[in-house]
């Protein structure tokens, strides 16, 4: 089961990126490039916790997000036509004295089929560099998004 952790320095404050984290409106896809608007569905959302399912490219999971801590925002996977078990995501925000902030990805893939097997042994391995690049790509969207 891989556990693949990511890291970045934003801009932006925690509250401004767990905002958008948890903005499920049209246009996600815009912030976060594994969140096709055609596969976005909002089963329930409150002040501190949503039931979404999302993906794109054929791959997609049932999440429930958690934000009740201000520097935390736990995904769980519920549901997914891939992944199971301890699947999901895990994004822990630290303010710095200047001013930026580190955002630290945790994210756990167990496979729930052969093909979830498969991704998720890509994902740990050779395909890493996607992750972090998905994740350089959505701070910069962020960044951008709360510039304007």
């Amino acid at each position: 089961m891989p556990t693949i952790h990511l890291s970045a320095t934003t801009t932006v404050t925690p509250a401004q990126f767990v905002a958008s984290l948890t903005d499920f409106g049209p246009g996600r896809s815009k912030l976060f490039a594994n969140s096709s608007d055609e596969y976005l569905t909002v089963h329930d959302l409150g002040p501190d916790r949503a039931d979404v399912t999302e993906g794109s490219g054929g791959v997609w999971e049932r999440l429930r997000y958690d934000w009740s801590d201000p520097h935390r925002v736990v995904m769980t996977t519920v549901d997914s036509n891939v992944w199971g078990g301890a699947s999901g995501h895990t994004y822990t925000f630290t303010r710095r004295p200047d001013g930026t902030t580190l955002i630290d990805a945790v994210v756990v893939r167990e496979g729930r089929n052969l093909k979830g097997r498969v991704i998720g042994l890509l994902l740990g391995t050779v395909a890493k560099g996607q992750l972090r690049k998905g994740l350089r790509g959505t701070v910069a969207a962020v960044e951008a998004r709360n510039d304007r």
